[in-house]
Order: C-alpha cells, then structure tokens, then sequence
C-alpha cells in the first residue's frame, strides 16, 4: 500500500489547506484517512479503510515529505558495485552520519543551491521509514519496526565535505533531503531497481541487491547506539554514478515500485 501525505492546492475548489494522510488506490486516487499516517503502522486494511474520510484527484493535491523525521540516519558506502567503482574495500559495519530535520524537503519542490558552494551533488537512494520507537533490536526484529519504504536524494555540498574532512555541513544544508513521493509498504528491499536521471539522462542505474548491509541490518546496528522515533527516515546508501548537478537542472530519482521523487535545483539568490 502506498501512504502519503499531502494538502489541497492552493488553487483547489477546496480551500482546507491542511496537511492530511492517505493512500493511494488501485485507480491513483487519493483515499484521505483519518489522524497521522503513522497511526496506521502494521494495521489491517480493514482497519485503514474504516477510517477513511474522502477521496482526493492527485491533480488537486500537493504531495507533502511522507514524514517529519526527528533525524535521517544516512548509511555511507553500501552498495558493492559503488565501492568497486570508488575501488574500496567493503566495509565490515556500517558508516553512518546524520542529516538535521532541518534538511527536509519534499517531491516537486524546489532545492537551493546554496551560493556558497562550488558543487552540488546527487545520490539517490532508497529510505526507510520507522513506525515505531525501536531501541537495540535484533535484525531478526527490524521488520516490526518499520513503517515502509520511499525515496531520498541526499544531496551533498561536496565542495564542503572535501574542505572539511567530514560530512556533516556539506550534507546538511537546508532542503538538502527531498523525500517521497509516497510510503510503499509492500516490497522486497533487496529487489528494487533505483536510477537518477539529470535532466532526464541516467546517471544512476543499479538494483538494490547490491547492497551490503540490509535494511534490517542497519537498523539493528542503529538501534544499538540510538533510539529511532517513529517517522524517522534511515537513507540506505546509493549505487554508483554519484555526481554533480548543474543550477537549474532536474533531478529524478526513481524506484519503480514506489514511484519517482523529482525536484529542480535553483541557484541561491
């Protein structure tokens, strides 16, 4: 099932500008719910279904980020064709960092390119999205704690990750996370064909087969360390053909079976 968030159009016949929740139906429309997306973690279909309050024409909505994640736990280096494109050695645990909420931005929106910076990079990646509070679980478990699966570009400064000797200003920027457009519930993590397109030409195409640490793994290694709150977002790597986006360009991110995450990159005034 594909949840999402969203508000009317500004220019919609309804004039209720409220951030709703709601999935998306067999005939692309918008079921509204009742309450939070996350009150519908793990719940039955009857269950969502009897809450739901209208149906929305995705031509009227604008889709909102999925979640409002107290952190986005990134994973650096995951993928074995990524690491064998930068010729690494694959790691033994998990490389992590983190992007302030202050990052997060969403699809069809704009992200800043900030002019203090010489390169703006993309990586897009597949996230995944916490619907519970999960503290030092087992891998065997994560499945419990996890709400769906979206799509996050994390998009870097590298000119200030080169500079700085670490990661944390060039990747947290404001806006630098465009997330969504939608939470897929049902699909196999490590079967999931991820390409980027820049100005609608590939620069990314892998499969998510090729990571070395499974979504379940990551939030098991995680969870050690920190508690991850509900709505939270853990970016899971990206494949090879990481590189620069020009000012103005369009970025696309796309994983079939949840959909495809589009944002333009405009130059800082």
């Amino acid at each position: 099932m594909k949840f999402l968030r969203f508000k009317n159009n500004a220019d919609s016949l309804n004039d209720d500008l409220s951030l709703k929740a709601g999935f998306l139906d067999e005939e692309n429309k918008v079921i509204e719910l009742k309450g939070d997306i996350l009150d519908y973690h793990n719940k039955e279909i009857k269950t969502i279904l009897e809450n739901a309050v209208q149906t929305h024409s995705l031509e009227d909505i604008e889709i909102q980020s999925p979640t409002e994640p107290s952190k986005i736990v990134c994973i650096g280096l995951n993928y074995k064709d990524h690491a064998k494109e930068l010729n690494l050695e694959l790691p033994e645990s998990p490389v992590i960092f983190i992007k302030p909420s202050t990052t997060v931005n969403r699809t069809d929106n704009i992200v800043v390119y900030p002019k203090i910076s010489k390169q703006v990079d993309y990586e897009g990646e597949l996230a995944v999205v916490i619907g519970k509070e999960t503290k030092q679980v087992r891998a065997e478990e994560a499945n419990e704690c996890i709400f769906g699966y979206t799509i996050i570009n994390d998009v870097t400064a590298r000119d200030f990750t080169l500079a700085d000797g670490q990661w944390t200003r060039g990747k947290s920027c404001d806006g630098f996370a465009p997330i969504g457009p939608f939470i897929e519930t049902e699909l196999d993590p490590l079967n999931q064909k991820i390409v980027t397109k820049v100005n609608g030409k590939i620069r990314q195409n892998s499969n998510t087969s090729q990571m070395i640490f499974s979504p379940q793994e990551i939030i098991s290694y995680v969870s050690q360390t920190m508690t991850l709150n509900p709505g939270d977002i853990i970016a899971t790597g990206t494949p090879p053909g990481v590189g620069e986006m020009k000012a103005d360009s369009i970025v696309e991110v796309t994983i079939e079976e949840i959909g495809t995450l589009k944002n333009y990159l405009i130059k800082e005034e």
